[in-house]
């Protein structure tokens, strides 16, 4: 490596932020796209599931297609088409357009992620795994801190088409720093798909997915429509809003790096009490609403549990996946947002039915205790030498 391990982590996260950007952004910019693309709140939702299900579904498959290609070359190339998607996303004259604009970026978010993550592992040592994740995770969480209330202020009082215009730059800025800082790591043998797909008959695996489709999608039940909920239920004004937003990003940052500090091993335990704390906070979520200063404090909490827990997963998976270590990474990505798709889904379903966000809350708490039993179940049934770092590393 020509540059050190920081420097080339830092790229990454500068790649994921602008990509985490992209995906976020358009929660703080519901209403607005409602009133210049002439389409309903409740359809503007469709912004983050069919974005996230194009990751679920599209990602696997393009990483699949390249998976013989080396990492650098093949970030250059996914940034690139992530650089023309957002262009078109700024200048879309219609919903439909701008719909088409989200499908495209999609396609290069899970192997984006899963390359940059897989090798922030390869260049730490052991004992750091779970902190190199969290580092190129942690781009994406600014960009929920960032990210998310800078576009809403921006296309409040100015254009949303700016914000896509923002995030364009940043992709430029990205793909210079992987020209010059990437290292050009030559893969000492050629995957094997056969080899890889094997990891679909692995249980822990399995057990992950399962966690994170049938409880963390809970998180975008409620999450699609934070904007909303602070506007109608806390009375919020655009100020407050982004505040809001802010915080709910602060948080995820906070539980993000939290969460980097954790030593493989315990990693299940700690999963544990982050998603039942996360669980109540979604339960009480609309009850703390009626008081503002209780409506920042949630909006922390909220984003404090929801990316304290990914870089948790994220790291159980791409270790567990031993079979699969160039599909592991990408395939922590496609599951997260198939639970994202499936959350946001659920969210638009429950609301265009005439639930009240009150309900919609009370379905996503549910959903993430369920995946508390998971984790039980999980916790007594994995393979735990997969996530024990050998004793020399602490030495």
């Amino acid at each position: 490596m020509k540059f050190s391990r920081n420097v080339i982590l830092s790229i990454f996260m500068i790649g994921t932020f602008a990509i985490g950007m992209t995906e976020y952004a358009v929660t703080g910019l519901l209403t607005q796209f409602a009133a210049d693309l002439d389409v309903a709140v409740s359809t503007t939702g469709l912004l983050l599931s069919v974005y996230a299900i194009s990751v679920a579904v599209c990602g696997p498959l393009l990483r699949i297609l390249t998976v013989k290609y080396s990492p650098k070359p093949l970030l250059i190339a996914l940034i690139s088409i992530f650089i023309v998607s957002n262009m078109v996303a700024a200048t879309a004259p219609s919903f439909e357009i701008l719909l088409l604009s989200r499908l495209l970026s999609a396609t290069m978010h899970a192997p984006f992620f899963g390359l940059t993550m897989s090798m922030a592992v390869e260049i730490s040592p052991p004992h750091k795994r779970t902190s190199a994740i969290a580092a190129v995770q942690g781009g994406l969480t600014i960009a929920v801190m960032l990210g998310v209330p800078f576009g809403s202020y921006i296309g409040g009082i100015l254009d949303w088409r700016l914000v896509f215009w923002f995030i364009t730059l940043m992709g430029v800025i990205n793909l210079i720093g992987l020209i010059i800082v990437t290292p050009n790591m030559k893969q000492k043998e050629v995957p094997k798909l056969k080899n890889e797909l094997a990891v679909l008959k692995n249980k822990n695996v399995w057990m992950l997915i399962a966690i994170i489709v049938f409880g963390f999608s809970g998180v975008f039940t409620a999450y699609t429509f934070t904007e909303p909920m602070l506007r109608e239920l806390a009375g919020f004004d655009l100020t407050s809003i982004t505040i809001g937003l802010f915080l709910f990003g602060f948080g995820a940052v906070t539980g993000n790096f939290l969460s980097g500090r954790f030593q493989t091993e315990v990693l299940t335990e700690r999963l544990m009490v982050a998603m039942a704390i996360l669980g109540t906070v979604l339960i009480s979520f609309t009850f703390l609403l009626m008081n503002p200063f209780l409506t920042y404090v949630a909006c922390f909490l909220f984003g404090a549990g929801t990316f304290g827990t990914t870089p948790i997963l994220n790291t159980k998976i791409i270790l567990a996946a031993t079979e699969a270590p160039a599909l592991s990474g990408t395939i922590a990505a496609s599951v997260f947002n198939l639970a994202n798709s499936i959350g946001a889904t659920l969210g638009s379903l429950l609301l265009t039915n005439h639930f009240s966000f009150r309900e919609i809350t009370f379905v996503a708490g549910g959903m993430i205790f369920f995946g508390v039993i998971l984790i039980f179940v999980t916790y007594k049934i994995e393979d735990k030498s997969l996530f024990t770092a050998p004793k020399e590393v602490y030495e």
